[in-house]
């Protein structure tokens, strides 16, 4: 009984002194903004790396976090595969991407783009804490989280870990199937007292490259209508732009978001209202 009561006392301080490195780590970054969305497919990665290079392009110091465990989309999204972590004692040091930029993805533990990842919740929690806990980002303005679609371990982990100052971001498209997913989002974010920073409509309309006029695929304005449903702001609509399909697919360029670019023009007042959102949260905070 006495090793017994040894072995908890280890792990009790061993515990703590995780929860007291997380917590430092966290303290060094201003704002955590966790994207997610209720349904797979509706371009969530897309937005969260646009995101993130905008508020980089506007020079605010931006992490990236690629929680999606079992479909790690960002290192391909960012043009990023191949990329491996670099360790510094027990830190591990992001993949810098520009002097604002840093990202971090299961992607970049991966031999081949071909590996499974298989684990289950505790192992997932694991990882994200790790992630939280043990990479070096530095002082950061803005940490921008990836998650897989739903409500369920991922989400859970990095808002229960991440602590406030923190907001969501919530993706849908603009036919019912999406939206009716998406209000259990803004559900859970209730619950577990995140505020929702607002929705982003994607693929909201094809523009037509001949002619400009755009085509409404999906229908339109069902997350603008759900936003004021549930009373939640609305940030924007992203149309289906083929040159935003173009980069994804061949690696966002960081450049990309400083010029007169589709992917700047539709995200950087999307990053502009997050921005001074967040800002007024935080301060309330």
């Amino acid at each position: 009984m006495l090793q017994q009561a040894k072995a908890r006392n280890i792990d009790e301080e061993k515990q703590k002194r995780d929860e007291e490195r997380l917590s430092r780590r966290m303290q060094e970054i201003n704002y955590k903004i966790l994207v997610i969305s209720g349904k797979g497919g509706v371009g969530k990665s897309t937005v969260a790396v646009n995101l993130a290079a905008a508020l980089s392009a506007m020079e605010k110091k931006a992490g990236l976090l690629d929680v999606d465990i079992h479909g790690p989309s960002v290192p391909t999204l960012l043009g990023l595969q191949g990329c491996r972590f670099e360790f510094e004692g027990n830190e591990i040091l992001p993949v810098t991407v520009s002097d604002t930029l840093k990202v971090v993805s299961i992607g970049f533990l991966l031999d081949k783009k071909t590996d499974a990842v298989i684990w289950r919740g505790p192992r997932k929690f694991h990882m994200i804490k790790q992630f939280l806990t043990d990479v070096n980002w530095g002082s950061l303005d803005y940490l921008v989280v990836d998650s897989p679609p739903g409500t369920g371990d991922e989400p859970m982990a990095v808002a229960q870990l991440a602590g406030a100052p923190s907001g969501a971001v919530i993706v849908t498209t603009p036919q019912d199937v999406a939206i009716h997913d998406v209000r259990r989002c803004v559900t859970f974010c209730h619950t577990l007292s995140i505020p929702v920073l607002g929705i982003v409509e994607n693929m909201s309309g094809l523009v037509c490259p001949h002619c400009g006029e755009t085509i409404d695929l999906f229908k339109s304005g069902g997350g603008e209508a759900l936003a004021e449903e549930m009373n939640v702001p609305f940030l924007g609509k992203i149309p289906i732009e083929p040159e935003i399909v173009r980069v994804g697919d061949n690696g966002l360029s960081y450049g990309e978001h400083k010029t007169d670019h589709p992917a700047a023009n539709h995200f950087k007042p999307i990053a502009q209202q997050i921005i001074s959102t967040s800002m007024n949260t935080a301060i309330e905070s």
